[in-house]
């Protein structure tokens, strides 16, 4: 259940998205999609999540492709990331669990980044996106510290939502540096992207 605050928030969101929405979707045209390498490192907080959520990190999705981006999508990807990004209180993993690394859906309001991630994607799915196209994606934000998104693959390019911003973007434009993402084909698996180099997300091989 959103609070009554972050409703506002997002109604506030909404509307000033509403016009953004064709300049956003024509730029959609030009993005383009990540090149993966092979299958890399699962990082810690995944494995960990895995461990205790086993089905969920054994789906093997029919990779068909990237899903067709249309208005509909476009603006439900919008939606779900504004929706998600107002109903969650920002806390850190030590803040909450006393520990760092823990992967979680964040059903207690509060997270970080990768539980924004989780929800997201769980939304997503369950609107109709398949898990083949929502892909948990590992980063480094330009101060150098580790950072998690979820990566849409679609028709017109690779799309990011992220808990530091409302609007959703072409992974192009997001000033990141793309390390490692869940493998298309498999949930439990990761592929590298560019080069894999360690990161503040920790990593088990």
């Amino acid at each position: 259940m959103i609070s009554l605050p972050a409703r506002l928030r997002l109604r506030a969101v909404m509307t000033a998205m509403i016009g953004l929405t064709a300049a956003a979707m024509a730029s959609a045209a030009y993005a383009g999609p990540m090149a993966t390498g092979g299958i890399t490192s699962q990082p810690i907080g995944h494995y960990e999540f895995c461990q205790a959520n086993q089905a969920e990190c054994s789906v093997r999705p029919a990779d068909r492709g990237p899903t067709r981006m249309t208005p509909e999508l476009w603006d439900m990807l919008v939606e779900v990331s504004a929706e998600v990004n107002a109903a969650v209180k920002p806390m850190s993993d030590l803040e909450i669990y006393g520990k760092e690394e823990v992967w979680t859906y964040p059903d207690n309001g509060v997270g970080d980044c990768e539980d924004y991630v989780l929800e997201k994607r769980r939304q997503l799915h369950a609107m109709g996106v398949s898990l083949s196209n929502l892909l948990i994606t590992v980063v480094r934000k330009p101060d150098g510290e580790g950072h998690a998104v979820l990566t849409v693959r679609t028709s017109k390019g690779d799309f990011v939502l992220d808990n530091l911003r409302d609007d959703v973007r072409s992974w192009e434009q997001t000033g990141y540096r793309f390390l490692k993402r869940q493998a298309s084909n498999h949930t439990g698996r990761w592929v590298s992207i560019r080069d894999d180099q360690q990161v503040l997300v920790g990593s088990v091989q």
